[in-house]
């Protein structure tokens, strides 16, 4: 199989808003213009959500900046853009959303051999204690690594 992952863009502020559950891969629907912008790594997650309408899955509040050679074909940068799932994943991730009060968040989008990949993942909120929490402890694992930095060198 062999096919080379090459990441484009990560939603890293989705790890520090959100426990990630379980990860989903899924195409996306690009327009050509909007590929070559995503060649040129012209793409932010930051906001970005995901909602299910109608059996669909759609990306909402995603950025791909237009292509400075795209002219008329160029489309809104933030236009809702549909993901392309099984209806079976899609109709299970919606169950688990509307029954458990699970957000889908994309958290990064690879090149996947020539097509463009999405990785979505089924999330649940953070509340403030456990985001300092995660950073106290990350702030700890930094104060570890540099004592036994330090150790080392004598």
């Amino acid at each position: 199989m062999g096919e080379s992952l090459k990441t484009i863009a990560q939603n890293k502020k989705a790890y520090h808003d959100y426990f990630v559950e379980e990860s989903v891969e899924a195409g996306i629907e690009l327009c050509g213009t909007e590929v070559k912008s995503v060649r040129q790594g012209r793409v932010n997650l930051k906001d970005a959500w995901c909602a299910v309408d109608g059996g669909e899955m759609f990306v909402n509040g995603m950025h791909i900046s237009p292509y400075e050679q795209g002219n008329l074909f160029n489309r809104d940068p933030l236009r809702v853009r549909r993901l392309l799932l099984h209806k079976r994943e899609i109709m299970r991730l919606y169950g688990l959303v509307k029954q458990q009060g699970y957000a889908l968040i994309p958290l990064s989008l690879y090149w996947k051999g020539s097509r463009v990949k999405v990785q979505v993942g089924l999330c649940r909120g953070k509340k403030l204690y456990d985001k300092r929490q995660d950073l106290a402890a990350r702030a700890a694992k930094r104060d570890i690594q540099r004592a036994m930095k330090e150790r080392s060198r004598e």
